[in-house]
């Protein structure tokens, strides 16, 4: 039976090409497995390692533990791809990433084991020129009287952020919402509202609020699937990233 169709320049599955595509990715992702674990008798470690990763840890957490594990282990070629943590975690389970390195989700996830490697504290943070810049502390209600700048709906920072009480998103004016929290950076800094951001992320033109009652913290760390074995370059990346861990 037909695949695929060719429609001008582009080509889409056939309805047989959609029944088959699960069981196509199963296949691969098996074969992919029975190589790292012959590979793996080898002892070396080298290959192709296959990782995804949030923006904000591939630009503020990654760079020194790269640097170093490339230096160790040069015969390794990194596939590093720059995606929502979601996004990553959903990859290694559907077995097309070897691991994911990105903010971990609030609940288990079957087939999914997490190692926590950095605590990642987060505070509501404004403009230098808001009109809660200059107060001492402040509520939640007063907070939430102004534009909110939130991470998108379905992302782990939304959904723990609206595990606190009064910051559901039926009670906020939510003026903007991205999965990019450099961007949430920049129109917080310019005034356009308040956010959430990690506090490793506060610039001089801001100023986290001392807000009553209020503490959030994201966990950042490493996933991989439980059932599936890791290559010798994965278990080395492990190894660094848990000699890191805080």
């Amino acid at each position: 039976m037909p695949l695929f169709d060719r429609i001008g320049k582009t080509v889409q599955l056939t309805e047989a090409g959609q029944a088959l595509l699960p069981s196509a990715k199963r296949i691969l992702a098996e074969l992919e497995e029975s190589r790292r674990a012959i590979s793996n008798l080898s002892g070396t470690v080298s290959g192709k390692l296959k990782l995804g990763t949030s923006h904000h840890i591939g630009l503020h957490r990654l760079p020194p533990v790269l640097r170093r594990y490339t230096a160790e282990y040069p015969h390794v070629d990194l596939d590093i791809q720059f995606m929502d943590s979601e996004e990553a975690c959903h990859g290694v389970i559907k077995g097309e990433l070897e691991l994911a390195i990105a903010t971990l989700p609030r609940q288990a996830e079957k087939n999914l084991t997490t190692r926590i490697i950095w605590h990642d504290p987060l505070g509501i943070a404004v403009g230098t020129d808001h009109p809660l810049a200059k107060r001492k502390t402040c509520t939640l209600t007063e907070v939430i009287k102004y534009p909110a700048i939130l991470p998108s709906s379905g992302t782990f920072t939304r959904a723990l952020l609206e595990q606190i009480p009064g910051l559901e998103s039926g009670k906020l004016h939510i003026a903007m919402e991205t999965n990019y929290l450099e961007t949430i950076k920049m129109m917080v800094s310019i005034g356009l509202g308040w956010s959430v951001l990690p506090i490793s992320m506060i610039s001089a033109d801001m100023t986290v609020l001392k807000v009553r009652q209020f503490s959030m913290e994201r966990q950042l760390g490493v996933a991989y699937h439980t059932e599936r074995t890791l290559s010798n370059a994965a278990k080395k990346l492990l190894d660094q990233l848990s000699n890191i861990s805080d």
